[in-house]
């Protein structure tokens, strides 16, 4: 096969648009056909839509649509502020909630046949990974000013040049580190799904691996936002 047999493939050929048969395409309309930018906009799509479907218009006695996402919102704010504190989270929280909602839904939609989760591809965890570095960097300049680099030197004078070199490498590492692990573990349940599918037929995939693939997609969401936050509020707060 020149690619995979995905469900937006079957659209945009429908639509007469290109398909591209490399992993980021030959031209710039091919480029924009990848499947992790079409998946990416879908999710886009989803989380414009679902939420106004099912909120409509906000009401003192909530119901179910609007309970569901005020828990999640909620419990999404919470877990900002007990690492930020109520600042902190009101500044970053819709960033890190459309991280954490764009992520897990992602995640999920590779679960079904057909579909690709938009994580599985290097070219989005980087871009997100690059977002939360900048922002923490630009925190830390934000907060401390020319002083923020006292972050990178270590408790000892003696120790200084020697902490600083680590700390740079350790915050470079971070671009790798956070995009990988993400990439990674999203790209083993791409892979593991697809080959027990042809194993197995579609109708008859292992739910194990299913509900473990559930599990995954929760958790990486999860951790990413988590490390987002400590990164955000290390450089936030006075070194040490």
């Amino acid at each position: 096969m020149e690619h995979p047999i995905l469900f937006i493939s079957l659209v945009l050929e429908a639509l007469g648009l290109p398909v591209p048969h490399t992993p980021v395409g030959q031209t710039l309309l091919e480029k924009i056909c990848e499947p992790y930018m079409t998946y990416t906009w879908m999710v886009m799509a989803f989380l414009i839509i679902v939420p106004k479907m099912t909120m409509g218009k906000l009401e003192m006695v909530p119901g179910s649509g609007q309970n569901f996402w005020e828990v999640m919102v909620g419990g999404l704010m919470d877990f900002c502020a007990e690492n930020l504190g109520e600042k902190g989270a009101k500044m970053l929280f819709p960033m890190m909630a459309t991280f954490f909602f764009y992520i897990i839904i992602s995640n999920m939609i590779g679960l079904i046949p057909g579909f690709m989760s938009p994580t599985s591809s290097l070219n989005i965890t980087l871009a997100m990974t690059i977002i939360v570095w900048v922002t923490h960097h630009f925190l830390g300049f934000k907060y401390h000013g020319i002083h923020y680099y006292k972050h990178f030197m270590g408790p000892s004078k003696m120790l200084a040049p020697f902490m600083f070199l680590l700390e740079i490498i350790s915050n470079f590492a971070r671009l790798i580190s956070l995009s990988m692990r993400l990439f990674g573990n999203i790209l083993a349940k791409e892979v593991l799904l697809g080959v027990l599918f042809m194993l197995a037929g579609a109708f008859f995939a292992p739910l194990p691996i299913l509900c473990l693939g559930v599990l995954v997609s929760v958790i990486q969401a999860v951790v990413f936002v988590l490390l987002s936050l400590l990164y955000c509020a290390g450089s936030m707060e006075h070194a040490h």
